[in-house]
Formats: C-alpha cells, sequence, structure tokens
C-alpha cells in the first residue's frame, strides 16, 4: 500500500468520523444546546467532549451543527459555482472567438479582485445570512474552474471526430451538446469536488467576519467569532474542538477531490 493509497483511506475515516455525527445533529440539539449555567465553562470531559461555553450549551453538539450548516452551505454555493464555470467554459468553445474573448476577460477580472474583498463584498450587497454566503462563494470561485474547462474544450475542438461533425454540417450548438459536453462531466465533478472544501473554508471566514450566517445559528465561523473573547480566560476548548473539526473537514475533502482528480487524469495518476 503507496503513501496516496494510504493518505486517502486516513481521509475517508476522518470524513466518516466527522460527517456521522453531523448527519446526526439534529438529534443532539434541545437540552444539548440549551442554557445550563450550573454547567458553564467545564473543561472537556466524557460528559462533554469538547467541554461547554459561557452559556453552559455543550460545544461538541455545536459545532456537530456547525459541520451541517457548512456542508450544506458549502456544497450548494460548490455547485452552483460548478455550474456556473461550466456553462461559461462551454460558451466560450462554442460560440465562438467574441464570446471566448469576452469570457476570458471576465475571468481575467474576477481573478484579478483580492478574493476576500470580492467575498465580503457580494454578501454584504446581498445582504449577508445563507443566502448571501452562497451567492458570494458562488460568484467569485468559479473562474479558475472555467478557465480549465475552457482550456479543455478548445483542445477537444480541433479533434477529429469534431472536424468531421463541422465538414458535414453540423451547427455549433449541435457539436457542443454532442461532443464536447459529455467530455465535460468529468471535469465538472472533479472540479466540483475540489470547489467544495474552499467553499466551506471561505463560508467560515465570512462568517468568523461578521458578514455571513445569523448569530443565532451554531455555524463553526460564528462559534470561532464568539469564543476569541474568552481565549484569554484559559477556555482554550470552545476554539480549538470547533476550529480542528472545520481544518480536518476541509482537509480530507480537498484529500480525496485529488485522489478523484488522479483517477480521472491518467497523467497524475503516477505522482
Amino acid at each position: 500500500m503507496n503513501l496516496r493509497t494510504r493518505t486517502l483511506i486516513y481521509a475517508a475515516v476522518a470524513l466518516v468520523l466527522l460527517l456521522l455525527p453531523a448527519a446526526l445533529s439534529p438529534m443532539l440539539g434541545g437540552d444539548r444546546l440549551a442554557t445550563h449555567l450550573a454547567e458553564r465553562n467545564e473543561p472537556p470531559s466524557w460528559t462533554h467532549p469538547f467541554g461547554t461555553d459561557w452559556l453552559g450549551r455543550d460545544m461538541f453538539a455545536r459545532s456537530m451543527k456547525g459541520l451541517a450548516l457548512s456542508l450544506g452551505v458549502g456544497l450548494t454555493a460548490a455547485l452552483a459555482s460548478g455550474l456556473i464555470a461550466g456553462a461559461l467554459g462551454l460558451m466560450a468553445a462554442a460560440l465562438g472567438k467574441a464570446a471566448d474573448r469576452f469570457i476570458t476577460w471576465l475571468i481575467d477580472l474576477f481573478l484579478s479582485v483580492p478574493h476576500l474583498v470580492l467575498l465580503l463584498l457580494i454578501a454584504f450587497v446581498t445582504g449577508g445570512g445563507a443566502k448571501g454566503v452562497i451567492i458570494a462563494v458562488g460568484l467569485t470561485h468559479w473562474p479558475s474552474l472555467a478557465r480549465l474547462i475552457r482550456a479543455e474544450l478548445l483542445q477537444l475542438k480541433s479533434s477529429e471526430f469534431v472536424l468531421v461533425s463541422r465538414h458535414m454540417g453540423r451547427s455549433n450548438w449541435w457539436i457542443a451538446t454532442r461532443h464536447l459536453l459529455p467530455h465535460l462531466w468529468p471535469q465538472f465533478i472533479v472540479g466540483t469536488l475540489l470547489l467544495f472544501p474552499h467553499a466551506i473554508l471561505h463560508e467560515g471566514a465570512i462568517t468568523f467576519l461578521g458578514m455571513g450566517l445569523s448569530p443565532h445559528q451554531p455555524a463553526i465561523g460564528i462559534i470561532l467569532s464568539e469564543s476569541m473573547r474568552y481565549l484569554s480566560t484559559g477556555m482554550w476548548w470552545l476554539a480549538f474542538f470547533p476550529g480542528l473539526c472545520l481544518v480536518v473537514l476541509v482537509r480530507s475533502f480537498d484529500v480525496l477531490a485529488g485522489g478523484v482528480h488522479a483517477l480521472v487524469d491518467p497523467s497524475r495518476s503516477q505522482e
């Protein structure tokens, strides 16, 4: 068993250990998320594995709820961004040089703006909350994938079967839907998987900065933001465990997406 295989197994195990409690997080609500002033500020124990906060709420339940929220928002935003990238990449390859120049200019424009600044600006304009985060992440994560899809489809346009179809009088739309679109799916799936961990991380970042999910929701960014004021009092567990869960989740998805990319792209499988 080589190093890549072992890394993929470790990432899969870590994801199962995180996703299972996150999926069951609705069952962890109620009493565990309620205020218990008699149990406030307790360090990690068997009863409260992640400790309790300044209101006596169980940090394990709050962290799993936060991961479930991050997964939902991240998945929706990554799918939206992937669809935008696929549509623009296909249009650049199929609609002629004028469309290609415009889409290339649009990609360069988005890539030239500082990423976090654009995220915060869009989230602010759209009113924040889950809707604002999804729109902000979806509208800012597509350029790199769109550039990759465009380059691959432009290369396919010079393939023999595409040239034969063009000589037979097939339209650009027919060639795009019958020849180019089927080759787009592997890149779309892998690209969306690679966007997913970045979407989760950026959702946590803009929520931490106050432009994301509502403070009343136990999102990871909210938990980390609230815990900052208590770190100086020695309550390290308030930030450590939620932050560790977020890092492990993002890194595990990143490793698994890289493994899927290696399966789809033979040139990477020997790396």
